[in-house]
């Protein structure tokens, strides 16, 4: 692992910065040296080293619901010693492996997989199988892996048309196990495997859970063997690290998983070590930060140059915007800077549709180009067209950046657009786990920042506790429902308009 500091951003040779083998590029932000000092100042006030050897030793940096966020654990292959309030979490992650690795060589004529999770028990699996598929030469199982989230029956038709109940699996995922999209999921493909005529042994050996809740596991008729655990101290945005993550040791083998830990570990162990001058995530932070600060930017964009990353800014929404979408910090006093909202898609599409607006639009809307060196494809066609790919990825950012005058108002770009190019050697598992948490440790060195607890979401259950009520009365059918304490008026005539 190499690394060169920011000396002088004006100057493209010397705005460069290395972390496993992952290139930043910050030329584009438009930071001179003193700007770069004083971010650096913000930092140590804000204590953020501290706060990163507090993450990693297990202290309860999660104070709203008192406890750690030790994901890093679940990535730690070297099996150090991790300790949570005096014990070492290390030999209960590790056999979750050993059982992980077991399972991969006993499925033998699976030909389908469901999983059934939402948000953090969705976003990462579903991202990693999507990426690793286009990784030339890798060797599946041939199983098809069915992500199952929405609880729109759409989705679950479409899964159940495809899949053979006979040689079906089922992996139900989610941390408390009361999740409701998720049990109301599980339950219909339950009914699918009776419907075909699965015998109650065939049923219960196609079912698998991973929750932090066993009980629940168990109550809900999986057995003991079948459930795997994850702790209470892994957020579900945090959680891929983890049995979470199953269906990509199962896709791809368990070497595969390994290597996808053993990238985000590297990335974890130049987090916890490097100077702030060299740290790839506390140097995206500030960035974001100082744009934040000088050009008062309230969204940013994710473009990954690759196909293969399609589901990335899908992931990074829930990354960025459930752990530090706050109004509040952590002494609960109103915040001036929290997350800006996150968008992207792969490019070059993304230049044919809203990059007319990244250009010439009135808003500031930083970008991270996410580029790879190597094609991810052993097409015949491959290096041209990888070779036009990162031209254009190249050619947008330096056309945002400087702009371009015109005697045409029309034909004026206003330029100033900052970007950060980020540069992968190759995409596969190591390097897709390496970016996967360059941007988790982003995110908390963000929160550190803006003093705002990255750990916990309470906005996402009170549209949960309000749905319960509405959902009661959308079941009464024709009769009136008036506005009450929990239905307002004008939810009350919805309800009205969907009954009638």
């Amino acid at each position: 692992m190499t690394s060169r500091p920011l000396q002088n951003p004006d100057n493209p040779t010397n705005s460069t910065f290395t972390a496993v083998d992952v290139v930043l590029d910050t030329a584009y932000q438009h930071i001179d040296a003193a700007e770069w000092k004083k971010l650096f100042s913000v930092a140590k006030k804000s204590k953020v080293k501290e706060f990163i050897a507090d993450m990693f030793a297990g202290k309860h940096i999660n104070f709203s619901e008192d406890r750690p966020a030790l994901h890093s654990a679940l990535r730690n292959l070297s099996k150090s010693p991790v300790f949570l309030d005096g014990i070492d979490v290390m030999p209960a992650i590790a056999d979750v492996w050993r059982r992980i690795d077991a399972l991969c060589n006993k499925w033998v004529g699976v030909t389908d997989v469901i999983h059934i999770g939402i948000g953090g028990s969705d976003f990462g699996p579903r991202l990693a199988i999507e990426a690793l598929a286009h990784v030339p030469g890798i060797e599946s199982r041939g199983m098809r892996m069915h992500f199952l989230a929405n609880i729109d029956t759409a989705e679950l038709a479409r899964i159940l048309d495809r899949a053979q109940p006979n040689s079906t699996r089922v992996i139900i995922v989610s941390k408390s196990f009361t999740t409701l999209e998720t049990t109301m999921n599980a339950k219909a493909v339950v009914n699918w495997l009776k419907d075909n005529d699965c015998t109650k042994g065939q049923i219960a050996n196609s079912l698998f859970a991973v929750t932090a809740n066993v009980p629940a596991a168990k109550e809900f008729g999986i057995e003991e063997d079948n459930i795997y655990p994850f702790w209470d101290w892994v957020g579900g945005r945090y959680s891929v690290w983890s049995a979470v993550g199953l269906p990509i040791a199962l896709q791809y083998g368990f070497k595969t998983f390994e290597e996808f830990l053993a990238g985000a570990h590297a990335m974890d162990l130049h987090f916890k070590n490097a100077p702030l001058e060299e740290n790839l995530p506390v140097i995206m932070a500030l960035a974001l930060l100082h744009q934040q600060q000088k050009q008062g930017i309230t969204a940013y964009a994710a473009i990954p140059y690759a196909d293969a990353l399609d589901a990335f800014p899908k992931w990074l929404q829930q990354l960025d915007m459930e752990s530090n979408g706050k109004s509040v910090d952590r002494n609960g006093k109103p915040v001036k800077y929290s997350s800006p909202v996150v968008f992207g898609s792969t490019g070059s599409n993304a230049q044919h549709s809203y990059f007319q607006l990244l250009h010439q639009g009135p808003d500031i809307i930083p970008i991270d180009f996410i580029a790879v060196r190597k094609p991810m494809s052993e097409r015949p066609e491959a290096i041209a067209h990888h070779r036009i790919l990162l031209a254009n990825c190249l050619a947008q950012a330096q056309a945002l950046a400087h702009g371009k005058t015109a005697d045409n108002p029309n034909h004026v770009y206003p330029g100033n657009r900052p970007s950060n190019l980020l540069l992968l050697p190759e995409l596969n598992a190591f390097y897709l786990g390496a970016l996967l948490a360059l941007y988790e440790n982003r995110a908390a060195t963000l929160g550190a920042l803006w003093n705002i607890n990255s750990f916990d979401q309470p906005g996402v259950e009170y549209g949960k506790v309000l749905a319960k009520p509405i959902e009661k009365a959308l079941v009464s059918g024709s009769d009136p429902i008036q506005a009450n304490d929990d239905i307002d008026a004008v939810t009350a005539a919805r309800i009205n308009l969907l009954n009638s």
